[in-house]
């Protein structure tokens, strides 16, 4: 494993000022009276609390970067020299009908109405942060155009400034979400799907019923948790008003606005931001299967569950009960995720890895599988960001998981187009040479541009926002290169994916994941070659 220093990370801006450092406490060997810093402590020492959380807040995301003892790249891809599954009935394979771009890498999921995807990827649950919030717009476009899902995240009506709620304390108006959904709607193309996540506020707050009976969303998402912690979604507030505001509307903010003292603090500078939190859920199973009932009634078309790193035991709960209501989808979050803005050191060291997850849902899903139980659709998230990424999931995952959810990679696309257009419009001079190497108009710079100019035509993507087509050509190069592994390993459809495409590079990692060795795979038939 890398070396870990608990008291130094580029994420909270902190660094150690000697070379040589304690690997447990991660405190430097010399500490000296007189250091002018700048480790974990020391910068804790003047401001405490802000040191949990990533900075500059509103400005980044976050992925933790603990060095795990297994994870995916302890796998390969297998390639194989005859065969080929996945083709229209009736062919066999020729090198003139398997062609990498013949493959097929649609994929669909649900019970009832399901839904398609031109990629088997969806992204994350993007809320209530500050880079979700203010990238909304390129995100949703962008999903829609790709053919994939989109995942609007929690609290996103419980924080909006402008939110009326009648009498009883339900959403009336809240017109962040519904422009969030026209957003969307705007380039929906029968592709993908926009899924609303409720957390305890939001259930509070009715946002399934608003956003089924006022907006027409058709599908929602209960959330048990997420990969990157283990408590409730936090924003930073940097308002007294605002902080005092959404503790009257329900939620926990700390250190309590309504105490003079933190006033004060506020007011004279020391204090630079509120935090508000969500509440911990609780689960059980004879609550859980009423509230996808009530959603039901409600109205909306699918039901989903997004669940975080936990144990084994609330893994197995959240499958059985996903087969028992008939869910549509479970998406299971492993360590580290993160997308916004998680405790740093939670990110770090709680909840369990992607890998070793996935390994424990594939075995239960096994066991509900041979009781002639419902195995749900199943997604996996949790750090993922490469074509590779995603073949070696679905495939360690055959035939149960459908899909690949991707929260900072597919975020950063947009970002990144997005950025370029600003630079733009400052002149082509403003543009980092990273970027400029390739052109200084959009039509250089983007290689998919003409692509999306054919489909549309030049005035549509003109109107297109530009994180939009970052998003678009990211998720093209997913394909072109799920493409290519699909075809070596002769699969040309994602349903032919299958455990025997994987191999294991370390004993420890076949241990786990129950993908054969290294030295062991298709060996057997191999003997039998030898030996004929």
């Amino acid at each position: 494993m890398n070396l870990q220093r608990p008291n130094a990370n580029e994420c909270t801006q902190t660094v150690n000022r000697s070379r040589n450092v304690s690997p447990v406490s991660g405190i430097c060997t010399r500490c000296i009276d007189g250091c002018r810093g700048n480790c974990e402590i020391f910068k804790s020492s003047f401001r405490g609390r802000e040191v949990i959380y990533p900075g500059p807040f509103g400005t980044l995301t976050a992925g933790g970067d603990k060095d795990y003892p297994i994870d995916y790249s302890h796998l390969n891809i297998q390639g194989y020299a005859l065969g080929a599954k996945g083709l229209p009935e009736g062919q066999n394979g020729t090198p003139d009908n398997t062609l990498f771009p013949m493959v097929d890498t649609e994929t669909k999921y649900g019970c009832g109405t399901k839904v398609k995807m031109r990629v088997p990827v969806f992204t994350g649950a993007l809320g209530s942060t500050d880079v979700a919030r203010k990238n909304w717009e390129h995100f949703a476009a962008g999903a829609a155009i790709s053919g994939i899902t989109i995942v609007c995240g929690e609290n996103v009506c419980g924080i909006d400034p402008e939110l009326e709620l009648d009498s009883k304390g339900k959403i009336k108006k809240a017109p962040n979400m519904a422009q969030r959904v026209e957003q969307y709607r705007r380039w929906y193309e029968d592709y993908g799907d926009l899924i609303v996540q409720m957390n305890v506020e939001d259930t509070r707050l009715g946002v399934a019923e608003y956003v089924i009976e006022k907006l027409g969303v058709e599908t929602i998402e209960l959330k048990w948790g997420q990969g990157a912690k283990c408590i409730g979604g936090e924003i930073q507030v940097d308002s007294l008003e605002r902080a005092l505001e959404l503790q009257k509307r329900g939620y926990l903010v700390t250190p309590d606005p309504s105490v003079e003292a933190h006033q004060k603090a506020f007011k004279e500078g020391a204090l630079k931001h509120f935090e508000r939190h969500s509440r911990l859920g609780f689960i059980d199973q004879k609550g859980f299967m009423k509230e996808v009932e009530r959603i039901r009634k409600l109205g909306a078309k699918r039901v989903t569950l997004k669940t975080g790193a936990y144990p084994m035991r609330e893994l197995a709960m959240a499958i059985r009960w996903s087969s028992d209501a008939k869910l549509d989808l479970l998406t299971i979050d492993g360590t580290p995720g993160g997308t916004g803005m998680s405790p740093w050191r939670m990110m770090e060291e709680w909840g369990i890895p992607t890998f070793y997850l996935q390994s424990m849902t594939y075995q239960l899903c096994q066991k509900l599988a041979a009781k002639g139980a419902f195995v749900p659709d199943i997604a996996m998230a949790g750090g993922c960001s490469t074509e590779d990424h995603i073949f070696k999931i679905l495939a360690m995952g055959a035939p149960y998981v459908k899909a690949v959810c991707m929260g900072r990679a597919l975020m950063i696309p947009g970002m990144v187009a997005k950025n370029i257009g600003l630079w733009l419009e400052e002149g082509a001079n403003a543009l980092p040479k990273t970027v400029s190497d390739f052109g200084s108009k959009v039509e250089e710079i983007f290689v998919c541009y003409e692509d999306l100019v054919a489909k549309y035509g030049r005035d549509t993507v003109k109107e297109m926002p530009l994180g939009a087509i970052g998003l678009y050509t990211f998720v093209d190069k997913l394909k072109v290169g799920l493409q290519q592994f699909m075809a070596g390993s002769r699969n040309f459809k994602v349903c032919t994916i299958s455990r025997d495409d994987l191999m294991a590079l370390t004993p420890e990692a076949a241990q786990v994941s129950g993908i054969p060795y290294v030295m062991d795979a298709y060996r057997e038939e191999a003997e039998k070659i030898i030996n004929s």
